[in-house]
């Protein structure tokens, strides 16, 4: 709430519009860098995204999963780090209010 009072709709559009441009960015880092190199660890499959185990003749692809599992994390550790980060500049300073 007291992010709207401060900067208004226009500040929460241009933080979703942001934020929308680095989840492709993370998801592209993790498709690209991360999935290869989890691959090339694990040899046999070449592609984090082609994990999978089978049990009775049904099939779970649980390597996609993972990636994003990679890409939530790597969201939340960017946006705590902000936050932290944001938190510092206070623009109201709380002795002041009544």
């Amino acid at each position: 709430m007291h992010f709207l009072q401060t900067f208004g709709v226009i500040g929460l559009a241009i933080a979703f519009v942001i934020g929308s441009a680095a989840s492709k960015l993370v998801s592209a880092l993790v498709a690209d860098i991360v999935n290869p190199l989890v691959g090339l660890a694990l040899q046999d499959v070449g592609d984090l995204k082609k994990l999978s185990f089978t049990v009775f003749k049904s099939t779970f692809a649980y390597g996609d999963l993972i990636a994003n599992i990679i890409d939530f994390l790597i969201i939340a550790v960017i946006v705590f780090i902000l936050y932290k980060q944001l938190s510092k500049f206070k623009l109201v300073d709380d002795k002041t209010k009544s």
